[in-house]
C-alpha cells in the first residue's frame, strides 16, 4: 500500500469514526413540558374536538434546531383523530408567522390516530426553535375524539378553536377561546450539545395560579430567563395537586413516573410539593406531615437511581387562607425543618424562607399574593430568580 493510499484509508476511517461518535452522542433532551391529566366536561370546549382546529401556544426552555413533538391520550375515553399538525412561531394572540409554519408527521404522514390510553411522538422535524421564544402548535382534529380528553387545565394561556381544517394562513379571530391545552405533552429537542434540563413537580402555584393568562410569569418563566434558555425548564405542576392522595388528578406519588421520570434529559429535578395535602388534612395533621417526608424520601429514591439530582423546596405560608389552622401551620414547619436539615436530597431551594412576611412568617409577604395562599408574578418573579441563583 502507498503512503498516499494509505493516508486515505487513515482519513477515512477517521470521518467514518467522527460520523458514528457525533450520532452516537445525539439525544433528547426536554425544552417544554406540562403534566396530562383527566378532563371532565367543564374544562372541555363548548363543542366536540371532532372536525375542529385548535391553535395552542407554549413557552419553551432551550431552543434547538430539531424537535419533536410528544401527544397524549392516556386520559382519552377513546382514540384521538388528528388529520394534520403544524407549528409556528407565535406573535400576539392567535397571530403567528405564517413562513415559519411547518407540519409535523408521524411515520412520513400528516395524520395519526392516538390510541386509547397512549402517547406517541412526532417524526423529527428541523426548526430553529429560538431559546424561550412563543411556539404555537395547531392540532386538526378528525371526526373521532373522545368525549373526555386528555389536558392541562392551567395552561395560563389562551387557546383558539374553530370549525373545519385549519392551513397556517387560516383566521382565527372568531374562534372559541378557553384556557386549557389538549393533547400535546413535551417538545424535546435533538441535540450532540447536552444541556441542563430542570423538572419542577409541583402544584398550583408551580402551575401558575395568580400569574397573568398569556404574559408567561409562572415562576419557572423566570427560573428559565433567568438561565438565559440555556437549560431546559418543564413545568410538571397540576393545580389542587396532593402528594399522597385526594387532590385533584393523579397524586404526585402516582403521575411520578410518568411525569417526571418519563421526561427526557431530566438532570435535575425541583419538588414543591405539599400544601394541599396539609391544608387537607383533618384532625391528622401530624400523621400527614410524617406521610408527605416518607413520599419526599420514596420519590427522592427513585430519581436519584436513574441518575438525577433532587433539590427539595419549603412549603410556602398560607396564613390568612382557608387553609391555616395552627395544626395544619405545625404542620408545614415540621416538613420545613426536616426538608432544611434533610441528607437525603442534594439541596434545598427554601421558598419559604424569602416569600414570607419577616414579622409573621405563618404568612406571605402582602406584596407577594392576593389570597394569601397563591403568589402573584412580583412573589413569582422572586422565587424563580431565587432558584436560578441556587441552580446555576
Amino acid at each position: 500500500m502507498t503512503k498516499k493510499i494509505f493516508l486515505s484509508a487513515v482519513f477515512s476511517l477517521c470521518m467514518t469514526v467522527g460520523v458514528v461518535s457525533a450520532q452516537q452522542s445525539e439525544k433528547w433532551e426536554g425544552s417544554w413540558a406540562t403534566a396530562v391529566e383527566w378532563t371532565g366536561q367543564g374544562d372541555m370546549p363548548k363543542e366536540s374536538l371532532s372536525n375542529r382546529a385548535i391553535r395552542q401556544i407554549i413557552h419553551v426552555s432551550a431552543g434547538g434546531n430539531t424537535l419533536r413533538l410528544q401527544l397524549s391520550n392516556v386520559f382519552g375515553s377513546s382514540d384521538t383523530e388528528i388529520r394534520s399538525i403544524y407549528i409556528a412561531d407565535a406573535t400576539e394572540g392567535h397571530f403567528i408567522d405564517v413562513k415559519s409554519a411547518k407540519y409535523l408527521t408521524f411515520d412520513g404522514k400528516k395524520n395519526v390516530t392516538i390510541p386509547k390510553g397512549e402517547s406517541l411522538y412526532s417524526d423529527e422535524i428541523a426548526y430553529n426553535l429560538k431559546p424561550l421564544q412563543l411556539l404555537s402548535i395547531t392540532i386538526n382534529y378528525g371526526d373521532k375524539t373522545p368525549e373526555n380528553a386528555t389536558s392541562h387545565r392551567g395552561s395560563r394561556t389562551t387557546s383558539y378553536i374553530i370549525k373545519g381544517e385549519s392551513k397556517p394562513k387560516s383566521d382565527f379571530e372568531a374562534s372559541e377561546r378557553v384556557d386549557h391545552w389538549y393533547n400535546i405533552a413535551s417538545i424535546d429537542i435533538k441535540t450532540t450539545q447536552q444541556f441542563e434540563v430542570i423538572a419542577a413537580l409541583g402544584n398550583s402555584i408551580t402551575d401558575g395560579r395568580g400569574t397573568t393568562t398569556n404574559k408567561q410569569n409562572r415562576w419557572t418563566d423566570f427560573l428559565a430567563e433567568s438561565l438565559e434558555g440555556k437549560v431546559g425548564v418543564l413545568n410538571l405542576g397540576i393545580g389542587g395537586n396532593c402528594v399522597i392522595k385526594g387532590g385533584l388528578s393523579e397524586p404526585a406519588l402516582k403521575r411520578f413516573d410518568r411525569d417526571i421520570l418519563g421526561q427526557k434529559g431530566v438532570s435535575t429535578l425541583v419538588i414543591f410539593e405539599g400544601v394541599n395535602d396539609i391544608g387537607g388534612a383533618k384532625n391528622n395533621s401530624e400523621e400527614c406531615a410524617n406521610n408527605l417526608i416518607e413520599a419526599y424520601r420514596e420519590m427522592i429514591s427513585k430519581a436519584h437511581s436513574k441518575g438525577i439530582k433532587v433539590y427539595l423546596a419549603t412549603i410556602t405560608p398560607f396564613k390568612g387562607n382557608s387553609y391555616f389552622t395552627i395544626f395544619h401551620e405545625a404542620a408545614r414547619q415540621y416538613v420545613n425543618e426536616w426538608i432544611r436539615n434533610n441528607k437525603d436530597s442534594d439541596g434545598i431551594i427554601d421558598f419559604d424562607l424569602i416569600v414570607r412576611d419577616p414579622k409573621d412568617h405563618a404568612k406571605l409577604k402582602d406584596e407577594f399574593s392576593d389570597d394569601y395562599l397563591h403568589l402573584n408574578p412580583k412573589g413569582y418573579e422572586t422565587m424563580g430568580k431565587y432558584a436560578a441563583d441556587i441552580l446555576k
